[in-house]
């Protein structure tokens, strides 16, 4: 068993999406939450993060929430559930306190926050900057797109083949929490150099 405690959990901040994906987060938060681990999110009460968030809670974990200046500005924030609330000056520095906070990075569905996010991680760990376990839950098959083009990154040498160990694709909450709990650090380094 690894010691990660704290997960990072990207997702969509909207109230209207088909109700497979909030049942699915509530479950992600559900099982982080059982596990004794704690979730670090974008700090909101809504959408996927929060069910997710919410979840943990009731399950006991504990909720650190980051949200940048602006959004907390326009009545977004929800320090009252967070263990611990961050407000940042912008996005920029609210992905770097998500990243420093957490031990692991979940990517739930979510739209072009979530995909820049994600990207990011994956770029910081193929340059050595991180090696934390991280993972794309796929949800639906909503990343399917997605990981047609990380595939096809590889496969017309914008990429190594050993981009494909920097993430990790769940098809399911449980499958997601024990590739965290049974995670091997991956070696990196130079052979995961961008080609």
């Amino acid at each position: 068993m690894t010691n990660i405690k704290n997960i990072c959990v990207f997702a969509s901040s909207s109230n209207d999406l088909d109700e497979i994906y909030y049942k699915e987060a509530r479950e992600l938060g559900l099982l982080i939450g059982k596990s004794g681990m704690n979730i670090v999110y974008g700090g909101s009460r809504r959408g996927l993060m929060y069910a997710c968030a919410g979840a943990v809670s009731e399950a006991g974990g504990k909720l650190i929430g980051i949200m940048p200046e602006k959004l907390a500005n326009l009545g977004f924030a929800n320090p009252d559930d967070c263990k611990d609330f961050y407000i940042t000056k912008g996005m920029r520095e609210r992905k770097a306190k998500m990243d420093e906070l957490s031990d692991a990075v979940i990517a739930i569905p979510g739209g072009y926050g979530t995909l820049e996010e994600l990207s990011e991680m994956i770029v910081q760990k193929q340059l050595g900057y991180n090696n934390k376990p991280i993972i794309v839950l796929n949800t639906a098959g909503f990343y399917d797109k997605l990981i047609e083009f990380m595939d096809s990154t590889v496969l017309l040498n914008f990429a190594n083949d050993n981009a494909k160990k920097l993430y990790y694709i769940a098809s399911s909450p449980e499958e997601a929490i024990s590739y965290i709990q049974n995670y091997v650090p991956v070696e990196i380094g130079s052979k995961f150099a961008i080609k």
